[in-house]
């Protein structure tokens, strides 16, 4: 210590900027180690996936059961696993069908058998004033839940209709020929045209070797459509060439048939 109490410097201690720095290498893991823990985190994504897919079936399916378990104490579901009791329930509903307190859908019955038809055949004398083509009901012809008077068929019950219509004429020289179907109903003041067929037809010429050819021509229309008909309207054909037209119940013939009410 020196006299005057101070004491002693301490010592001081100098760093070596210039000393030499070894750094030593990064650690680092092979490939096959990387590709592995990718590997490894896919296998795991897509087992955590097929546990929410299987759990989603599962509640899906607990969903359906609880439905089916809630439905079996109603009658419909009765009615659909046991069919020959759904048939005598369903025949009890037909007769509380015009209660206004049951809430049961009554079975709707068939009646294909008393739906109206008709298919006429053409008469002797095809053609009557106005062109109007005449039938009868002889032969193959049928009629039921209809009336046919004149060549004009009544309907008798409204709904939707098929009508077609046949007719067939000997080639005699080029002419214009139209088939038509008709409707007079009380709604309009005349007839209204349902189907239509217009065409021009030319018979094929002789050969010029003039040897004859022992084949018959022959040209036919055929007419066919839906229509919603009235009760009371009135259906018929009308064609514009009646001395052309061949007779027969095959060559001519017209029809209608009630497909829904």
């Amino acid at each position: 210590m020196s006299e005057g109490g101070v004491g002693t410097c301490p010592q001081v201690f100098v760093v070596d900027s210039q000393a030499s720095f070894i750094q030593m290498p990064s650690e680092t893991k092979p490939r096959w180690a990387r590709d592995g823990q990718k590997f490894l985190l896919l296998l795991v994504g897509m087992s955590l996936l097929g546990l929410i897919i299987e759990g989603c079936f599962i509640y899906n399916l607990y969903k359906k059961t609880e439905e089916f378990s809630s439905c079996r104490s109603h009658h419909l579901c009765h009615n659909l696993s046991n069919p020959a009791t759904s048939m005598q329930q369903d025949g009890t509903a037909m007769g509380r069908a015009g209660s206004a307190e049951s809430n049961e859908i009554p079975l709707l019955q068939s009646t294909t058998k008393d739906r109206p038809f008709a298919h006429l055949l053409g008469a002797n004398q095809p053609i009557d004033e106005g062109n109007v083509m005449q039938w009868v009901e002889e032969g193959e012809a049928v009629i039921q839940n209809m009336t046919h008077e004149k060549g004009r068929l009544m309907v008798l019950q409204t709904g939707y209709y098929y009508l077609y219509s046949k007719v067939q004429l000997n080639a005699e020289e080029c002419t214009i020929i139209q088939h038509k179907v008709m409707k007079d109903t009380s709604a309009y003041g005349k007839p209204l045209e349902l189907l239509k067929s217009k065409r021009y037809r030319c018979w094929t010429p002789k050969p010029s070797n003039g040897k004859a050819v022992n084949k018959e021509e022959v040209w036919s229309s055929f007419l066919a459509g839906i229509f919603h008909l009235q009760k009371g309207d009135k259906i018929f054909v009308t064609f514009d060439k009646p001395l052309y037209l061949r007779q027969g119940p095959t060559e001519n013939f017209m029809g209608a048939f009630m497909i829904s009410p």
